[in-house]
């Protein structure tokens, strides 16, 4: 079967450096590469902090024989974590967030809640969703939407650029000030949040004047 090629209008999965720079050049298997590739794009769509996976969760993807020998690789390497839980085995990505969870499920302080086996619904990551609606992307911008996502949630980041279109406010130094807020005084009532797009005073005039270029 030949590939059509990229539409260019999918959304794209952010694959951490690392993987290039050191995992790669270590990968001499094929399933093995299937398995973390798999594993990477499920992990960067998945909701929640956690984000554990099951044997099942790759079965939308890849052929069972390929998940087996593709995961016990992937473990043996250290790319995957593997954690047993009422008998049941879990994989968590090996990264500090991980890692965290990992031991946290080990330790019994947290039980793993199974999610779907469906791969998650495709949806536009705060890059595009920015270039979208608020404008070109700029390499230091791509930067400060990078620390965004790393102190907010993906969804509320969302939330606060739909806020900001909606009040005519297309500038990320607007969506900004709305996300201190969510933080400093609490996510608040949906009404609340409503009021936000229909108040530009509140960030304009108001305590988060600052953030305002």
């Amino acid at each position: 079967m030949t590939f059509k090629g990229f539409s260019g209008k999918e959304n794209f999965t952010q694959i951490p450096n690392e993987f290039f720079q050191e995992l790669l050049d270590q990968i001499d298997d094929l399933n093995e590469l299937k398995v973390i590739l798999y594993a990477l794009w499920r992990v960067a769509n998945m909701e929640g902090t956690a984000h554990p996976l099951w044997e099942r969760d790759f079965a939308e993807g890849l052929d069972a024989a390929d998940i087996s020998s593709g995961l016990e690789k992937c473990i043996l390497r250290g790319s995957l974590l593997k954690v047993t839980v009422n008998a049941e085995e879990i994989y968590f990505l090996n990264s500090p967030r991980g890692k965290a969870a990992a031991e946290s499920a080990r330790a019994g302080d947290w039980i793993p809640s199974k999610g779907s086996s469906a791969p998650p619904l495709s949806r536009p990551n705060i890059y595009q969703l920015y270039e979208e609606n608020i404008g070109p992307l700029t390499p230091l911008l791509a930067d400060t939407l990078k620390d965004a996502e790393d102190e907010h949630p993906a969804e509320r980041i969302e939330e606060a650029i739909a806020l900001a279109v909606k009040a005519n406010a297309r500038k990320w130094s607007y969506v900004e000030a709305i996300l201190t807020r969510w933080k400093e005084e609490g996510y608040g009532k949906k009404q609340d949040r409503k009021n936000d797009s229909e108040n530009r005073d509140r960030y304009i005039q108001g305590d988060y004047a600052d953030f305002i270029e």
